[in-house]
């Protein structure tokens, strides 16, 4: 009997060792993610400011729902199956073998309705071990309402919202889900050994190669570029830039996953490149044009804070500050560039977020490293070339599938509706004929 259990006890110390180490929730990295999450939401109203600011009065409204709507429709899809798209394996394999099988394309339906998703447990396949599943697909969550608002910058002040709310609950569908299933949900992207810490090709580049794509099929807006149309509202841009700043400091950050070192490493990027891109779109406009504008420096913020997204968690500090003072650089130059080709994209989405982020994937290639982040990898000036032709690839894949999938969208769309509103819609404004509403007033339309 004592034999007996003398080897019953022997065979649970095997067990004990060989087993598998159950992941165990951290608080402090649980409340920094929710946190994160709270600063990422806050980005979408901080870019209705932005965005509204830049318009015509009558049409304030209308371009600052354009964002607002993605917190309601896609914080619904996202749970019903968006995210299950983006980040569910095909197979995970039982008995507790942290295992999986994943299809480089797209996720499965596993996680659809959020079955599965625990509040209680990491997430079974290890994207972010120490918080409850729960709290990583919120996370995510915030990225996949801001992104599709960030195209609508490109069609502002034509584009019917009706039209609009179908095409981006079919992008984040088709567009978003496999996107960020290709970098950070085991897909292709991610397995090619690109890196993208928070969205640089997830985010950025895919919304303003859409926007391109947007401006082509609807056409610029009546009487462009012959009639003036400047911003009615800069204070508000203004404000925009300061939410947005803020909140990237949870969207860089929270990427960690973690409230440690690597978090620390994102937000001092994210800190540093936004006022070195402020400060040389600044100095850019005050020596070539004589005088340095609210408009431009709030730009060049935004410009700093694409360029280091997919950067953030892999470069040191000076790295940051180069980065985000070359994105700033190259992004004034495209701004002006589109401008010269009397291409409507009417709030720059392109230029900066499109350009930017390209600009921002490939600088990775040069400046990542080991040192900062030892699961990243090192870029062209830390003794790897290949990590640059690996950025380069990704981005041109991004641009095809955005490109692509979203000329089919906009035409399937049109085939049912109308993608824009008449033209003496568009010449009284779309605030009260798209929602009955006025912003201020019939004094200052």
């Amino acid at each position: 009997m004592a034999l007996g259990i003398l080897l019953f006890s022997g065979m649970d110390n095997v067990f004990a060792q060989t087993a598998a180490p159950t992941p165990t929730i951290d608080t402090g990295d649980t409340a920094w993610v929710l946190v994160a999450s709270a600063l990422v939401l806050l980005m979408t109203p901080g870019l209705a400011f932005f965005y509204g600011g830049l318009v015509r009065s009558r049409n304030v409204l209308n371009t600052m729902m354009m964002s607002l709507v993605m917190m309601g429709l896609v914080g619904v899809t996202w749970v019903l199956w968006g995210y299950s798209l983006a980040f569910a394996p095909t197979e995970l394999n039982p008995g507790g073998d942290p295992s999986y099988t994943a299809n480089p394309l797209i996720g499965s339906l596993k996680w659809l309705f959020l079955n599965g998703v625990s509040f209680a447990e990491p997430d079974p396949v290890g994207y972010a071990p120490t918080i409850p599943h729960q709290v990583f697909m919120v996370y995510q969550m915030m990225f996949a309402i801001i992104t599709p608002a960030l195209i609508s910058g490109a069609i502002v002040e034509r584009m019917t919202f009706k039209a609009y709310f179908w095409f981006v609950l079919l992008w984040s569908t088709f567009v978003y889900s496999p996107l960020a299933h290709w970098v950070w949900g085991k897909g292709w992207i991610g397995s090619l050994g690109a890196l993208d810490f928070a969205g640089g090709t997830v985010v950025h580049i895919s919304s303003g190669v859409s926007a391109v794509v947007a401006v082509m099929v609807l056409g610029p807006r009546l009487n462009y570029p012959n009639q003036p149309s400047p911003p009615h509202n800069i204070p508000y841009v203004l404000l925009g830039i300061g939410l947005l700043w803020f909140g990237w400091l949870g969207f860089n950050g929270g990427s960690a996953l973690a409230s440690g070192g690597l978090a620390a490493v994102a937000v001092v990027a994210t800190v540093v490149s936004s006022a070195a891109a402020g400060l040389t779109w600044l100095l850019l406009e005050w020596i070539l044009r004589s005088k340095p504008t609210a408009l431009g420096i709030a730009t060049g913020f935004l410009a700093g804070l694409v360029g280091v997204t997919p950067a953030a968690g892999f470069v040191t500090p000076i790295a940051a500050i180069l980065i985000g003072s070359i994105t700033s650089f190259c992004c004034f130059y495209a701004v002006s560039f589109r401008a010269k080709l009397q291409f409507d994209d009417s709030l720059d989405a392109f230029p900066v977020h499109g350009f930017g982020g390209t600009i921002g994937a490939i600088l990775t290639g040069f400046f990542a490293t080991k040192e900062v982040n030892s699961a990243g990898a090192n870029g062209l000036f830390y003794g790897d070339a290949s990590l640059l032709w690996k950025q380069i690839v990704g981005v041109i894949g991004t641009y095809i599938f955005a490109a692509v999938a979203t000329f089919v969208i906009l035409k399937i769309l049109g085939a049912f509706m109308p993608l824009r509103t008449r033209s003496s819609i568009e010449e009284q404004g779309l605030d009260v004929h798209e929602h009955g509403e006025e912003a201020y007033g019939q004094d200052l339309i």
